[in-house]
Order: structure tokens, then C-alpha cells, then sequence
């Protein structure tokens, strides 16, 4: 199957919406079980990201988004906020291609993610994530731990990852 990374649109909103709630029923199962009911990312955060340039989709042969990675700018780093790939056309790299477009843009990369859960922290460090110990992370780290909490995450249960700027060489 023939894909392509290109910037995300207003007119892919929806579908990005669709594919988040989507991926999050693999949490079915899990202790984490309730993630599936969360609401997918706002449309005016996607809206805000696309303005800035910092969405991207992974599109099939008719152009319609099957994967999507959205973040922002954090001091020297891009933090990425959010990751999905259509359970449909899980297994075929195209996360680990995002990741990588977003790698080539040449900024160091961070992310805070789910500690234990296969498709989460073990994943990212497959593709050269490292932990940030808790003790370690910055201030804007833990601003963001802050907005997590206030969410009602169990920041417990996750960790922030760190991958230093350069390309990531996909086989």
C-alpha cells in the first residue's frame, strides 16, 4: 500500500477525530481501559496545530488520512502531543514514519506516554526514545505533568521520553 506524509488539513479534521477514537478502543482490555471513552483531541487544538505547521497525516492512495501525529513547539525540543494510526492499518510503520518526518525536521523530539503498555514507552524506545527520570524533568515538563494531572491522568503510570535531534532511519 502506497502512503503519503503530507501537512494535515481543516478538511481532515473529522477523520483525524475518527482515527483517534478509533485507536484508543485498544485500550479495551487493559487496566486502562477507560481511555477508550475519552474524547478525541478538540477541533480548534487540531485547527491551531495545522495553522502553526505542526500536523502531519499519513495518507492513503485516495488522500484520505490513516495516521496523524500532532505537537508544538517546546523551548528547544518539538513535544509530540498525540499519535494514532487507524487500527485498520495498524502494523505497516506508518507511526514510525511520522515519528521520523518529525525527526527530520531536525529538532530534538519529547513526549510523555503510557509506561508499560506495548504500543506506548517500549514502542518509542524502538525507534530511539530514552526515559527522562522524574527527578530530571525541566520546568516545561513539568508544566506539562501540571496539565496532565489537572486532566485527571495517572501521571503514575506514565513517562516523559526524550530523543535527540537527527534522522531516524527507518529499514
Amino acid at each position: 500500500m502506497s502512503t503519503l506524509i503530507r501537512p494535515m488539513r481543516i478538511a481532515d479534521i473529522d477523520t483525524v477525530r475518527a482515527i483517534e477514537r478509533a485507536s484508543a478502543t485498544r485500550f479495551l482490555g487493559t487496566a486502562l481501559a477507560a481511555i477508550a471513552e475519552d474524547e478525541p483531541t478538540d477541533a480548534r487544538t487540531l485547527e491551531a496545530r495545522i495553522g502553526a505547521g505542526d500536523a502531519l497525516v499519513s495518507a492513503d492512495a485516495a488522500d484520505t488520512p490513516i495516521a496523524f501525529v500532532i505537537g508544538r513547539p517546546l523551548g528547544d525540543d518539538f513535544y509530540v502531543e498525540q499519535i494514532d494510526v487507524a487500527p485498520d492499518h495498524g502494523g505497516k510503520r506508518l507511526g514510525a514514519a511520522l515519528i521520523a518526518a518529525l525527526a527530520a525536521r531536525g529538532r530534538a523530539l519529547t513526549l510523555s506516554t503510557f509506561r508499560d503498555i506495548a504500543w506506548n514507552a517500549p514502542w518509542y524506545r524502538r525507534l530511539g526514545f530514552i526515559d527522562v527520570r522524574d527527578d530530571a524533568l525541566p520546568p516545561l515538563l513539568r508544566d506539562i505533568r501540571a496539565e496532565h494531572i489537572a486532566r485527571g491522568l495517572d501521571e503514575t503510570l506514565r513517562v516523559f521520553m526524550h530523543r535527540p535531534a537527527g534522522p531516524l532511519n527507518l529499514p
